[in-house]
């Protein structure tokens, strides 16, 4: 369907990619994954045609149509919601547009109708008579309403860009459908819907995200980029991150003889063809783990960071209380009548449909924000550290080299030596010169690992985080969430990662305008009741 040949990209010294030959084909989906700065959005622009290699090749099958998410989201602004659907199929389009050209002749000739008639036998064949129902469609399942699909692009806020051109990129079925990030700035409830249309779909699609339940409900493989090179792993990410995890042990087992490590691979790949085959993933021909081979089971060579939040002391039994708390942003009231008791270890997914809600709840309790009403209290013996959403100010001093910008928030003297916080920012995988870079030239991924090394350096029992998965890649994401399940203390968090707030959370509080929602249940339980569903529909209308 669609390969790559011999492909090489360079970037001065730098090799991102040497001698690639893969394939991508059949009804699957490819997860493209790879630390940051792997090269993975660099891949996808090359395969559509975004973006020269310095050499090698790219082929898609004679007759086959290639689709793209646009990543730029106001590319449309001049065009109304149905015509931007439209132009996912960029042929049909084209026939359409020439058909209305002749049909707006004032001298229509017969030259003109011939021409007319032959468009409409193509059009026919492209099915083009359902093209606006069917873009209509995709649009209502996107929450587009119909009283949008006739305004133009430019009059839609950021999030419903975002869905129109996810729109774009699945109308007309395309063979090789590929995606950068597509849940982003997506709800939970749009991105369920997203995963059963993949899971469902009979094309190929090619994706890169961090969103490791999206990867693990739409992959049939994973295609790992690592040392310039992309291999193909059968199987979702659950499976390429387990059985590599295993073999990393396994060849630090120097002594296992090779028939006992065998075993265990085979046994390790029983069982999870077992848990898929119950799993919703195995309702789809498309999506069922066809062969998972031993040999293909290798180490990776990934770097984790060790990631790992202590107590200076343990909390006492009261940790926060609050009673009646309400805000309202210019006349709009984002949410009202919160009345909670946090407990002890309590680990809480703070959600809303309007991310402006959690946010100014986060910073009302850090005494950033007024409430409208209400008050709240922090237990005597609780200790907060809080990650922001937007936490640039904490990189305007952009002289400050890591140790430097980490040593400001040092609490002892022995923390303030530079080997200490070495040591330190080694583990967030900032290493001999990295510990020295200049904190205005970071990623957003990198200022998140400072942020979290800032959280960690407190101590403190009681941790408030919005969106802490945002810009990191997967590798961070899993320490992350590996680190706060193990973490003794009270937890707030915000994330639109589903696996981050699944393996987490252990309580749901939803913030909504008419009053809040306090459910000690995991984040699948809270989001699939029929009865919450419902409740929760009545909080925001």
């Amino acid at each position: 369907m669609l390969s790559v040949s011999n492909l090489s990209v360079q970037f001065g010294k730098r090799v991102l990619f040497d001698d690639v030959n893969v394939t991508f084909s059949g009804a699957n989906c490819y997860g493209i994954i790879g630390a940051n700065g792997a090269g993975k959005s660099t891949f996808l622009k090359i395969i559509s045609g975004q973006q020269e290699a310095n050499s090698g090749s790219v082929h898609l099958e004679s007759g086959k149509r290639l689709s793209v998410l646009e990543q730029n989201h106001n590319a449309f602004d001049e065009y109304t919601v149905l015509d931007t659907v439209l132009r996912g199929n960029k042929e049909l389009f084209k026939v359409k547009a020439e058909m209305d050209a002749i049909y707006a002749k004032e001298d229509f000739s017969d030259a003109d109708g011939d021409r007319v008639g032959a468009l409409q036998i193509i059009f026919e064949e492209m099915n083009g008579w359902n093209a606006d129902s069917e873009a209509a469609t995709l649009l209502s399942y996107l929450e587009i309403p119909p009283t949008l699909h006739y305004n133009t692009m430019v009059d839609l806020d950021g999030v419903q860009k975002v869905r129109v051109l996810l729109a774009q990129a699945l109308f007309g079925n395309p063979d090789v459908l590929i995606m950068d990030e597509p849940t982003n700035d997506l709800d939970y409830e749009t991105i369920a819907w997203l995963e059963q249309f993949l899971a469902n779909y009979d094309h190929t699609v090619i994706v890169v995200s961090h969103d490791r339940h999206f990867l693990d409900a739409v992959c049939t493989h994973i295609s790992d980029i690592d040392f310039g090179k992309i291999n193909h792993f059968s199987g979702n990410y659950t499976f390429w991150y387990e059985s590599s995890q295993l073999a990393a042990r396994q060849r630090a087992q120097q002594n296992k003889k090779g028939e006992e490590k065998k075993k265990e691979l085979q046994e390790f790949i029983a069982r999870f063809s077992a848990n898929v085959a119950k799993s919703k993933q195995a309702t789809s021909r498309k999506k069922m783990i066809e062969k998972l081979n031993i040999e293909e089971i290798k180490p990776s060579s990934r770097r984790y960071p060790a990631i790992i939040f202590e107590q200076d002391r343990e909390a006492g039994d009261q940790i926060l209380n609050i009673e009646n708390l309400s805000y309202v942003q210019e006349g709009e009231t984002l949410f009202s009548k919160v009345n909670v008791n946090l407990g002890k270890a309590d680990k809480v997914v703070v959600y809303s449909k309007d991310s402006r809600a959690v946010t100014a709840f986060y910073e009302i309790l850090n005494g950033e924000k007024k409430a409208a009403s209400g008050n709240f209290q922090w237990g005597v013996t609780t200790g907060q550290t809080y990650l922001p959403l937007d936490h640039d100010s904490y990189f305007e001093d952009g002289e400050l080299n890591l140790v430097d910008w980490l040593r400001q928030f040092a609490l002892t003297e022995e923390e303030r030596e530079e080997v200490y916080i070495r040591g330190f920012l080694g583990k967030m995988i900032f290493s001999g010169e990295e510990a020295l870079k200049k904190s205005d030239v970071l990623s957003g991924g990198e200022k998140v690992r400072c942020m979290l090394s800032k959280m960690m350096m407190s101590r403190s029992n009681v941790l408030l985080m919005d969106e802490p998965t945002n810009h990191l890649d997967l590798e961070s994401i899993t320490a992350l969430n590996n680190a706060l399940t193990n973490f003794k203390g009270t937890l707030l968090f915000t994330t639109h990662d589903h696996a981050f707030a699944q393996t987490v959370g252990t309580r749901i509080i939803e913030l909504t305008p008419k009053g809040v929602i306090d459910r000690f249940m995991t984040f699948d339980e809270y989001m699939t009741d029929p009865k919450l569903k419902e409740m929760r529909l009545k909080m925001y209308s």
